[in-house]
């Protein structure tokens, strides 16, 4: 991501990646602590506070698209 977008895209917490990701928010922060991390990738603010870019999560679900067409 460019750094001059960086502030121009939304920024989620765990919470709502989660919600968006349908699953629950031990799974992501369990994904991140894995070796190697799992999961979108993210932005370790501070010891307790972690972000997730808006156009990181939907690279994330891109990537993972599956075309039943293209099998």
């Amino acid at each position: 991501m460019a750094f001059d977008r960086l502030l121009e895209v939304r920024w989620y917490t765990t919470e709502e990646v989660a919600r968006i990701l349908g699953v629950d928010a031990s799974s992501l922060r369990r994904w991140r602590t894995a070796l190697p991390p799992q999961g979108p990738p993210f932005v370790q603010v501070s010891d307790r506070v972690i972000r997730y870019s808006s156009v990181d999560v939907e690279a994330y679900l891109q990537a993972r698209r599956v075309d039943p067409m293209a099998a």
